[in-house]
């Protein structure tokens, strides 16, 4: 943790530095304070129905815009290729000691004799951590606007961002990988197990249909946290073979993604329309709930008959229970911690009764630690980093996403959410089609289905899916690939897609 987060930390010095002197160059011209990004109301296309027109038209009058489309291009691209980074930065280190052992100088490191790793081979290994990808091309974005406009109009931008969600997800992350917590979780999910005996399958089924439906109470950056450590301990310790656990974490990315939305308060993109289109939880659950439940069953149901002899195979790699055998938790100790996280939900938006929150869970962990393991922080900086890093990124895309999404029909939307949603969050996308005039609730309908249904695809389509992936990133040889994630989820997503093109047809609470 310590390393990753210093290597943070000093490459956002740097930019502090490199924004600082910008800055002095601007200061001594003083030029008037520009604002960017334009107002989608500022550009004067109104009358224009060709969205390509649109486009250009927009260019023209800020090219920023495509240099800013360009280098969130470049982030989207580079978080395909971070396995790619993992094994060069492997092979600069095999050739580093190679040279070292030819020259039998095994080298020193603070007094204590060792081999001296490579400082390329270590920067490579930073730069194919998903979770930080997104925050490193900010700096470049971040260069761009200050040499263009100056410091003021660049922060102006940075604190016009709402980092609500990053902070949200670091914290319910934090509390949802507790002991207490997942031992209830798995508690829950024993009781379903149980029904199969305690088989890999069993757990499997358990854990990929009541986890996800969970987070429609719980939110979904938890049920993720605690699917995927529960996953981590009754599946993949198996080892099971690459292609079907591959289909595991897409089918869990999928399954979180719709699991979220029988609520209206625990889905990221459900979140940004609630208020501009008065949804409450009744719409949810008549409109996407169901259906939800009815894809994640019908889902399950497919992988597991796809894959029906490798859970046969499962049986003979690993012998004996993987059990907590720890003393029992005080049941005050977790009504405790569910409230932390209930706490954690209404104050989602309150930033500063959030953190306030979590430190008195932090106070509340140190006072019961014999009931505790050591707190979780690195993965839920990290993914909330990856997160904010996404926010300033998807702040400045909306020249493009709303023409887009404005000027497609209902099912060509539906597919275009989807679509838009695996290179950008759903919950960015969900936000930006409340922002196109004259939406109908047909529209809003296929905007939302698209969104949810799409955030399985990849690691940036949904809130949550880094967290998965920090997770059991470990249980994967080389990391995450994430062409075998697109490939694993394109199943579900499909089935999904089609429960939500033809189940309301049925009007089950019509």
């Amino acid at each position: 943790m310590k390393c990753s987060i210093s290597r943070i930390s000093f490459i956002w010095g740097i930019l502090a530095l490199v924004l600082a002197t910008a800055d002095a160059a601007h200061a001594a011209q003083a030029p008037a304070a520009i604002s960017f990004p334009p107002a989608l109301n500022s550009y004067g296309d109104a009358g224009m129905t060709s969205v390509l027109d649109v486009l250009v038209h927009r260019i023209k009058m800020q090219p920023l815009n495509l240099w800013a489309s360009l280098l969130f291009l470049g982030a989207v691209v580079h978080t395909f290729f971070t396995h790619r980074f993992h094994l060069l930065a492997d092979a600069l280190e095999q050739r580093h000691r190679k040279k070292l052992s030819r020259r039998g100088e095994p080298g020193r490191s603070n007094g204590h004799p060792e081999i001296i790793v490579s400082g390329w081979a270590r920067l490579i290994h930073f730069l194919g951590e998903v979770e930080v990808v997104f925050g490193i091309w900010v700096i470049p974005l971040l260069v761009m606007l200050t040499a263009n406009f100056g410091i003021k109009p660049t922060l102006d931008y940075i604190n016009s961002l709402s980092y609500d969600e990053p902070l949200f997800v670091v914290v319910i992350m934090a509390i949802s990988s507790t002991r207490p917590v997942l031992r209830l979780a798995e508690r829950c999910m024993e009781v379903f197990a149980r029904l199969g005996r305690d088989r890999p399958a069993a757990w499997w089924l358990s854990i990929l249909t009541v986890g996800p439906l969970l987070g429609s109470f719980i939110t979904e950056p938890a049920a993720m946290t605690i699917s995927a450590l529960l996953l981590g301990k009754r599946f993949y310790t198996l080892r099971p073979p690459p292609r079907f656990a591959y289909a595991t974490l897409g089918l869990l990315f999928v399954n979180i993604s719709v699991g979220g939305t029988l609520t209206s308060y625990a889905a990221p993109p459900v979140l940004m329309v609630i208020g501009p289109w008065g949804w409450d939880a009744t719409h949810m659950m008549t409109h996407f709930g169901w259906i939800a439940v009815a894809g994640i069953l019908l889902c399950n149901s497919f992988y597991f008959l796809v894959f029906r002899k490798s859970f046969a195979s499962l049986q003979h790699l690993r012998a004996g229970e993987n059990e907590d055998r720890r003393g029992p938790i005080p049941a005050w100790v977790t009504v405790f911690h569910l409230l932390f996280m209930a706490l954690a939900v209404y104050n989602l938006h309150r930033p500063a009764l959030l953190v306030g929150t979590f430190l008195f869970f932090l106070a509340f962990s140190e006072v019961t630690e014999d009931y505790q393991d050591a707190l979780q922080l690195r993965s839920p900086i990290l993914v909330g980093f990856f997160l904010a890093g996404l926010v300033v990124h998807g702040g400045l895309q909306q020249w493009w996403i709303a023409p887009v999404l404005g000027g497609l029909g209902e099912l060509p939307l539906m597919f275009g959410a989807m679509g838009l949603t695996a290179v950008n969050d759903n919950a960015a996308i969900s936000y930006l089609a409340t922002l196109v005039p004259n939406l109908t609730e047909p529209m809003k309908y296929a905007v939302m289905a698209g969104a949810v249904v799409g955030g399985g695809l990849t690691v940036i389509a949904n809130a949550p899916n880094p967290a998965g992936q920090s997770i059991l990133g470990d249980c994967f040889e080389d990391g995450i690939s994430p062409l075998n994630l697109l490939l694993g989820a394109l199943a579900p997503t499909a089935i999904m897609t089609a429960c939500f093109l033809l189940l309301p047809s049925v009007g089950l609470f019509s």
